[in-house]
């Protein structure tokens, strides 16, 4: 059997998304393509683009676009991408075309496979103050939004160049990493200031309340959620930088 066209991919029987559909994520691509990657004469890598395709609101400006791009410039078709990160045809079909949000593993999968980090995808709301790579204004953080995930990730420091990478994540009453697990190399540690942290580590859970906080090897399973019916704010530190 054929593989379905990018466009004519995710339709009945071609796969089914894991998240509810409509989901929007607000989310642009800041940065630069990969060093390494290669672009195909039909389809030219196109920053500005890809940055103000449409308003937040607009699927058309969202992750899915991003990691369409990403891909193209990479030379992949979207059976490649998606035999490389491990995901049906018809949902990453849904992810590209703004239906369907993936979870953190998943966009872990996608970034590892097309050569670059989560990081990649966070966005400037604001153009960054650039203060001697030293002070990051709160006004002027970049951010990550995975509203399928109810879930928004501001970085804390000027750049992911060093080895550690702060984070204030935002999680929405019910929202978190999803529903599967995921590692990567490194240690990581938070603190819970807003709200509860629902956090499994190696398949063992733990209830944070206000003022816990926690550390772990980043080799081992893990996933988090908000279980409270309010916001839940936590600082969260990861080295290397590697999320």
């Amino acid at each position: 059997m054929r593989n379905a066209p990018d466009d004519e991919a995710g339709g009945a029987g071609s796969g089914q998304s894991h998240g509810p559909e409509g989901d929007s994520v607000e989310l642009r691509r800041s940065g630069h393509a990969p060093h390494h990657a290669t672009v195909r004469d039909d389809e030219s890598w196109e920053p500005a683009a890809l940055a103000d395709s449409g308003s937040a609101d607009d699927p058309v400006a969202s992750l899915g676009p991003q990691i369409r791009g990403l891909r193209r410039a990479n030379g992949l078709t979207i059976a490649d991408l998606a035999k490389r990160a491990q995901m049906s045809v018809g949902h990453l079909s849904q992810v590209e075309r703004g239906l369907s949000t993936p979870t953190i593993r998943q966009l872990q999968d996608l970034a590892t496979a097309m050569g670059v980090r989560i990081g990649w995808f966070f966005q400037e709301d604001a153009p960054l103050a650039v203060e001697d790579n030293v002070v990051v204004r709160a006004d002027r953080r970049k951010a990550m939004h995975l509203e399928g995930l109810g879930v928004t990730d501001y970085l804390l420091v000027p750049h992911l160049e060093g080895r550690l990478e702060l984070l204030l994540c935002v999680f929405e009453p019910g929202g978190g990493s999803g529903a599967e697990p995921y590692s990567h190399d490194g240690e990581e540690c938070g603190v819970v200031i807003a709200g509860r942290l629902e956090l499994w580590v190696n398949h063992r859970r733990y209830l944070l309340e206000e003022g816990d906080s926690f550390a772990f090897p980043s080799t081992q399973p893990h996933r988090y959620r908000n279980p409270g019916d309010s916001e839940t704010r936590v600082i969260w530190a990861i080295t290397p930088p590697t999320y």
